[in-house]
């Protein structure tokens, strides 16, 4: 599990290297995904789904990102890009392909369905932590209007 943890931080800070992202956020990047990955074990670990897993992951990677985004004065993008990285259903979609190839098409289908659901899942995550957070800032914005 430590082995997959520390993969997971790597695998959160190449992307900041690959799309210039400010070289002062690579550490904080790399929790990004690890906090996300942590989470995506723990949920699987007990649901053994990996679309719930995924949706759990990828929304403490928006929380974070959010929360990070407020600390340091950027973009939650910065975070959430790199962050999700780790999640990214990258084995099943090469599963599908190459059912497909060997002509499995039931195998093919039910994988490429399990990448779509998991895609899917990880953008309703993101989607969903950065509406609560700008929710609950116009609310607090609105109480201090009020006082």
């Amino acid at each position: 599990m430590m082995k997959q943890i520390v993969l997971a931080f790597f695998g959160s800070i190449f992307p900041v290297i690959l799309f210039n992202i400010d070289r002062k956020k690579i550490i904080w990047t790399g929790f990004c995904g690890v906090f996300g990955w942590i989470t995506y074990l723990m949920v699987y670990k007990y649901t053994v789904s990996p679309v719930s897993a995924s949706f759990a992951g990828s929304f403490i990677v928006g929380v974070y990102s959010e929360l990070m985004a407020r600390k340091l004065k950027t973009p939650a993008v910065q975070f959430s890009i790199p962050g999700i990285f780790p999640l990214v259903p990258g084995i099943t979609a090469y599963n599908t392909i190459n059912y497909i190839v060997e002509q499995n098409y039931s195998a093919a289908y039910s994988k490429g369905m399990q990448t779509v659901a998991v895609a899917g899942a990880i953008a309703f995550g993101i989607m969903l932590s950065s509406t609560t957070f700008r929710f609950i800032s116009k609310l607090v914005r609105a109480k201090k209007l009020q006082q």
